[in-house]
């Protein structure tokens, strides 16, 4: 079986290396982080990543723009996405539900248990 690829879309550097580093650590999968939608757009055409953690709040393209688009194509349609956001309102199951997406993770986060998270989300 293949190593999982995670793609995380988020600005904020340090978040991104926190994930990075907590993927490396607690799990077996390989993260791939972007620090914007664009290239996040990009990245999912490039490696086609098993799930994406994704920002909700950032310049330019937000995460709400980077869905729609994600969503519009069949072809990346089905990826997983978790959000990864700071908007307590996006956590509560009836948005998430409106969003497709499978769940999120409220920032800030417990750097120790966002793999466990990602996993009860997921189920892997």
């Amino acid at each position: 079986m293949s190593r999982k690829t995670v793609l995380l879309i988020d600005d904020e550097e340090y978040i991104c290396k926190i994930v990075e580093t907590c993927l490396e650590i607690f799990s077996d999968w390989q993260p791939v982080t972007v620090p914007c939608c664009e290239e996040g757009l990009a990245a999912v055409a490039n490696i086609r990543p098993d799930a994406i953690l994704l920002d909700m709040i950032m310049p330019n393209m937000d995460g709400f723009a980077f869905l729609k688009t994600l969503q519009a194509n069949p072809e990346f349609a089905d990826i997983p996405v978790v959000l990864l956001t700071a908007r307590v309102d996006l956590t509560e199951s009836q948005k998430i539900a409106q969003l497709g997406v499978k769940g999120a993770i409220a920032k800030p986060f417990n750097p120790v248990q966002i793999v466990s998270q990602i996993k009860h989300i997921l189920d892997w």
